[in-house]
C-alpha cells in the first residue's frame, strides 16, 4: 500500500458446518450457522524506510448452533459483538515506503521483487460473553498472534508463506467459575495469487493449524486443534477507488474435537 492512502472496508461472511465436541459435554450432531458482519480500517505508515501499517477490525456475528444434548434435540442462539482485532506489520525486506507515484514506477522498473515482514496482531476480549454459558462469541481473554511471512512477485503472479503463533491469556471466568488455559496454536499459511487487466485478482490459499488444546482448573481436555484450510478469492474494482471481494473457504479437522465448515465472503472496501 502506498503512503497516503486509507481503507475502509464492510464485509459479510455466512458458514456453516458440522461441530465434534468434547465427549465429555455430551453434545452429538452438533452443527453451527454463523452470519457476520465486519468493519475493517487500514493505515500504512513509514518507519524510518520501512513501510509499515495499522489495521482495525470489528466484527458483530448471528451465530446457532443445533444438536443432541444429553440426547435432548438443542438450539442455542447468540446475536452480539465478536472480539476486536488490532493488527501492526512491518517490512523488513523489499520495496521502500513510497508515495502512490513512486510505488507505480518501482513496479514498472522491478516486475519481480521479494517482500519480508513481521506482524503483530491482539484480539481484545471485547466480544459477548456469558460465564454461565458454554457457547458464546468472544472467548474472554486476549490473543497475541506474532506472524511473519514473504512474498514474492514476479510479473502477474506472487506467492505468499506466512507462519504464526496463537498466544492466549487466561480465562479466569469460565464456565462454572473455573480457570481455562490454552496451550499455543501453531499456523502455517500459503497462497498464490495472480493479477488481471484492470486490477482483477483472483488467490487459491492453503492453511494448516495444530495445537490449542484446553486445561481447566488444571485438568487437561482431549481437545486438541488439527485443522486443514482451503480457499479460492477474487476481487473486482466497481469504481476508481472502489471494490468488491468475493471469498469461498472450507476448514476439515484430523483431531476428535473440531469443526468442519464452509463459508463464504462478500466484501466492500473503498480508498480514500
Amino acid at each position: 500500500m502506498p503512503l497516503g492512502t486509507n481503507i475502509i472496508g464492510i464485509g459479510y461472511a455466512h458458514t456453516f458446518g458440522n461441530i465434534d465436541f468434547d465427549p465429555v459435554l455430551q453434545a452429538e450432531n452438533a452443527t453451527v450457522l454463523v452470519n457476520s458482519l465486519a468493519l475493517q480500517y487500514v493505515r500504512p505508515f513509514r518507519i524510518g524506510t520501512k513501510l509499515a501499517r495499522i489495521d482495525a477490525l470489528i466484527p458483530y456475528s448471528s451465530a446457532r448452533w443445533e444438536g443432541l444434548l444429553n440426547s435432548v434435540p438443542t438450539t442455542v442462539k447468540r446475536n452480539g459483538f465478536a472480539d476486536s482485532r488490532l493488527r501492526f506489520s512491518i517490512n523488513f525486506i523489499g520495496p521502500k515506503a513510497m508515495t502512490p507515484k513512486e510505488m507505480q514506477e518501482y513496479l514498472k522498473e522491478n516486475p519481480t521483487y521479494t517482500t519480508v515482514g513481521a506482524s503483530l496482531a491482539i484480539t481484545f476480549p471485547f466480544g459477548q460473553y456469558y460465564s454461565d454459558k458454554l457457547l458464546n462469541l468472544g472467548y474472554n481473554c486476549f490473543v497475541f498472534r506474532p506472524q511473519v511471512g514473504m512474498v514474492h512477485k514476479w510479473g502477474k503472479w506472487s506467492y505468499e508463506l506466512t507462519g504464526s503463533i496463537f498466544l492466549y491469556t487466561n480465562n479466569n471466568d469460565f464456565y462454572n467459575n473455573t480457570t481455562k488455559k490454552q496451550e499455543p496454536l501453531f499456523a502455517m499459511q500459503t497462497h498464490l495469487v495472480r493479477t488481471f487487466k484492470h486490477r482483477i485478482w483472483t488467490s487459491l490459499g492453503l492453511g494448516y493449524g495444530l495445537g490449542g488444546h484446553t486445561i481447566v482448573n488444571r485438568q487437561p481436555n482431549n481437545d486438541e486443534r488439527g485443522n486443514f484450510v482451503g480457499g479460492v478469492s477474487a476481487g473486482i474494482p466497481i469504481f476508481k477507488k472502489q471494490s468488491l471481494k468475493f471469498a469461498y473457504g472450507t476448514t476439515l479437522t484430523i483431531k476428535d474435537v473440531g469443526a468442519n465448515t464452509n463459508g463464504f465472503v462478500l466484501g466492500w472496501a473503498t480508498t480514500f
